[in-house]
């Protein structure tokens, strides 16, 4: 008797705590996965959310579903996550647009871009390219610069949107050469590409992920990449810095986070593993036919990093005037 009510009473207990605490206990994750991404499919960050969800997805034991969710600047579909229960269940493929250049574009939002995410992993950085339909005149970034001084206000740019760090290095190139150009924003890189090889835009700054397959089918001519050094996977595409504009470096980035307050054993297991993927020979490779680069960041070196670049990028954005297109 004295067992049975001891069972009764430990049910009873167990009855009366809260969801969230029940919640707590169960396997992580027992169910699919949405990864949100805030561009339209195509463009390099639909590109590194896919190969990531694919070997995350193995690893952690559960199908990770790509939901892409474009708009403002990547203001959207990051919102989204914001808002989403902090259960390990929406991630979000954060990118530097998102976090760290459209909250001061736009003049806010409805998120915090530190508060209310906790930043797990950088899964890839890369330099941005500009590329030109093969059709258009200017061959090297040289003449690209003369045609722009010698045509100002005509010459087209495509970007993935505004607010992203390819639209600010237009508007760098712009301020640095002296000559205005014309902005087209699009939902996504990959829209933004079409347009570019159709030829109804004459050239797009461009993550190089995204454009690399592209490229190297020659349906654009790459001028120049905004890295340090030239990228082992496109050698004969010179430096913006070596052409003798250094104030154009600029990289942009792709990693996870997740809602504030998720808990603490579903944040070190998806840093764990997102390290494990990112070690993974396959993902290597594709990094380094895409021009991409890994990282090792802990989710700590990451909420700082994230810090570094919202500090770095919004007296950019301030002082550049640029406005949401």
């Amino acid at each position: 008797m004295l067992h049975r009510r001891s069972f009764v009473t430990a049910a009873l207990a167990g009855a009366a705590l809260p969801a969230s605490t029940l919640a707590q206990t169960a396997p992580w994750p027992s169910k699919p996965i949405k990864l949100v991404v805030p561009y339209a499919p195509g463009g390099t960050t639909d590109v590194v959310a896919r190969l990531v969800a694919e070997h995350l997805g193995q690893k952690l034991g559960q199908n990770i579903i790509v939901d892409n969710k474009p708009g403002k600047g990547a203001m959207v579909g990051t919102a989204l996550v914001a808002k989403a229960a902090p259960d390990g269940y929406t991630l979000l493929m954060s990118v530097i647009s998102g976090l760290s250049i459209s909250p001061t574009l736009y003049g806010g939002g409805d998120f915090d871009p530190m508060a209310d995410f906790i930043h797990v992993s950088i899964a890839s950085t890369n330099p941005s390219v500009l590329v030109v339909n093969p059709n258009f005149g200017p061959k090297t970034f040289k003449e690209y610069i003369e045609y722009a001084k010698a045509n100002p206000g005509k010459l087209a740019f495509a970007t993935s949107g505004a607010g992203s760090s390819n639209h600010l290095l237009g508007v760098r190139l712009q301020q640095v050469i002296g000559a205005e150009m014309v902005h087209v924003p699009y939902r996504g890189a990959g829209p933004a590409m079409v347009d570019t090889i159709a030829g109804n835009v004459p050239s797009m700054f461009d993550s190089l992920p995204s454009a690399a397959p592209h490229i190297k089918g020659g349906k654009v001519r790459a001028l120049a990449v905004s890295g340090e050094q030239r990228n082992p996977a496109f050698p004969d595409v010179p430096t913006m810095k070596e052409l003798g504009y250094p104030d154009l470096i600029s990289y942009s980035w792709f990693g996870i986070s997740v809602p504030a307050k998720t808990p603490a054993p579903i944040v070190d297991r998806l840093a764990r593993e997102m390290q494990a993927v990112l070690k993974e020979p396959a993902v290597i490779k594709r990094w380094e036919e895409i021009g991409a680069e890994s990282s090792t960041m802990t989710p700590a070196e990451v909420t700082k990093f994230v810090q570094s670049e919202i500090d770095k990028w919004v007296p950019v954005v301030k002082a550049s005037g640029a406005k949401p297109d």
